[in-house]
């Protein structure tokens, strides 16, 4: 009798266990939504989970299974995500509704990620006042004053890549890349001059890898918050603070302090932070924290060097696989330079028209970020459905997906500038191209990426040739493991001094 009540008590658990997991598995079936059948404790994001796929491919099987669909009913884990691809339902949730879909739905916790209160993944109502005092940083105006400093730090970039050429090394660009961005951001945002490409122990770079590079503790910490989420936060706020947070809040405080003391006056980033600490009544009634003003000066940091050397390394892999792109696009470099008698200037970025379009079209192929996330603020039915959704949903925007799509972009693998000529770019939706995002709440740094990443690429191409080599990955493998799109074992290609004697 005993063996059986076991046996019914492990079956009830079981049964209990279950419900639990699957109890609302219907939701996007009562609203008339299509989508696949989850998996109880996973929903439809197993492999992701596993690190057997890259997120965003994950979600462009899923995009292309429901071809027909302008939006799919996905579970993470227990949790309902809307998945949508109709463009005028991209364009809603962005721009014409946008009071609606302000927030990320993306957690903010003091406690255990000091850090975490940063612009992008602030709510709206402190998004919004920081982003209206952070803006003028990132003016076109203020751009052209910071282009001197950029092109001093692709100088170093051209010296850099002459000693390695000159010992005939093979380059991992990726590292290339990410020191050159490091160094940009750190002069122009932080008026440090660090100069990662020569410095092999850049505090800065070592940052850096820290927050992007997988380890057995952070892959550790990333399982337990996706399976025990409560767990994690309990766990998180017994730890010390991490490496990271001190070493920014350290950086932070060091240079404003500095700058107090000896009245040093640069009008950057850090200036910009130092003035909303002096005039807190600027953002309302937001508690302004030394946490909070170090959040800004980390994300911009973190995400502003990741993305744009992820870029420049992706655009030179597919120039060198595709040298005759990257010959018309050297000659276009060299005319702008002979017109200004080899000084390059901020105009002459603005009329490289191919650069434009390869810039683009690297963008296109290798979106940094795949995904878009929104959270309605209240409930919504969207316009032309019968499709209504709660307060506080969690609404994604496939951009990887929708990037590769075949009957928007015909052949995607295949790498072509004149996808973003002027008369193509007029007959396809605004909303099939979203890199940067749109509506109020697109990317604040997207005009310094774009001059960031472009000064590099011509830095590069105006004296070196680049080339694949024995060690180049082909095809290009994204890394399952990593946050933003990258490749799982770096680009490594051969890069050699241009003759013009």
């Amino acid at each position: 009798m005993e063996l059986f009540e076991i046996l019914y008590g492990i079956i009830a658990l079981c049964l209990t266990v279950y419900y639990y997991l699957s109890s609302n598995y219907d939701f996007w079936k009562s609203r008339g939504v299509r989508g696949p059948k989850p998996l109880p404790g996973f929903g439809n994001i197993k492999d992701f989970l596993l690190n057997k796929k890259f997120g965003g491919d994950l979600l462009r099987d899923i995009y292309n299974e429901y071809k027909e669909e302008g939006m799919i009913g996905i579970f993470a884990r227990k949790t309902p995500i809307l998945l949508v691809k109709d463009p005028e339902l991209i364009k809603d949730i962005l721009i014409k509704d946008f009071s609606n879909f302000a927030n990320r739905g993306r957690p903010v916790n003091v406690k255990s990620h000091s850090l975490s209160q940063h612009l992008f993944k602030l709510e709206h109502e402190r998004w919004r006042h920081l982003r209206t005092t952070l803006s003028p940083f990132f003016t076109s105006g203020k751009l052209k004053e910071m282009f001197f400093l950029m092109l001093k730090c692709a100088d170093h970039l051209e010296q850099y890549i002459d000693k390695l050429t000159d010992k005939n090394k093979l380059i991992e660009c990726r590292e290339l890349t990410a020191k050159f961005t490091i160094d940009i951001i750190s002069t122009c945002a932080f008026g440090l001059e660090i100069n990662a490409l020569s410095d092999e122990n850049s505090e800065f770079r070592k940052m850096g890898k820290l927050v992007f590079a997988p380890s057995w503790k952070n892959n550790l910490l990333a399982k337990i918050k996706q399976f025990l989420p409560l767990l994690y936060e309990v766990i998180h706020y017994f730890l010390p603070r991490s490496e990271i947070t001190a070493f920014f809040t350290r950086v932070v405080r060091d240079t404003m302090k500095y700058r107090e003391m000896n009245n040093v006056i640069r009008h950057d980033f850090i200036d910009i932070l130092r003035e909303l600490k002096k005039h807190p009544d600027k953002v309302g009634d937001i508690k302004l924290t030394d946490s909070l003003i170090t959040s800004q000066a980390f994300v911009f940091f973190i995400v502003g060097f990741e993305t744009s050397s992820t870029t420049i390394s992706n655009a030179l892999y597919e120039l060198a696989l595709n040298q005759d792109i990257q010959d018309k696009l050297r000659e276009e470099i060299d005319e702008e330079y002979i017109k200004n008698g080899s000084n390059l200037i901020y105009e002459n970025v603005k009329k490289m028209n191919y650069l434009d379009k390869v810039f683009k079209e690297t963008l296109r192929k290798y979106p940094p970020a795949t995904v878009l996330k929104r959270q309605s603020m209240s409930s919504y039915t969207f316009e032309g459905t019968n499709v209504s959704i709660p307060k506080d949903q969690k609404v994604w925007i496939p951009i990887f997906a929708i990037h590769r799509d075949p009957n928007i972009y015909p052949k995607p693998d295949i790498f072509d500038p004149e996808r973003f000529a002027d008369e193509v770019v007029q007959t396809r939706h605004a909303m099939h191209f979203l890199p940067f995002g749109d509506g109020p709440r697109n990317c604040i740094g997207a005009r310094f990426a774009i001059h960031q990443t472009k000064i590099g690429l011509i830095k590069v191409l105006r004296n070196y040739k680049v080339e694949t080599c024995d060690k180049t990955q082909i095809p290009y493998v994204i890394d399952p493991k990593a946050v933003l799109l990258t490749p799982k074992d770096g680009i490594h290609l051969k890069i050699s001094k241009i003759n013009r004697t």
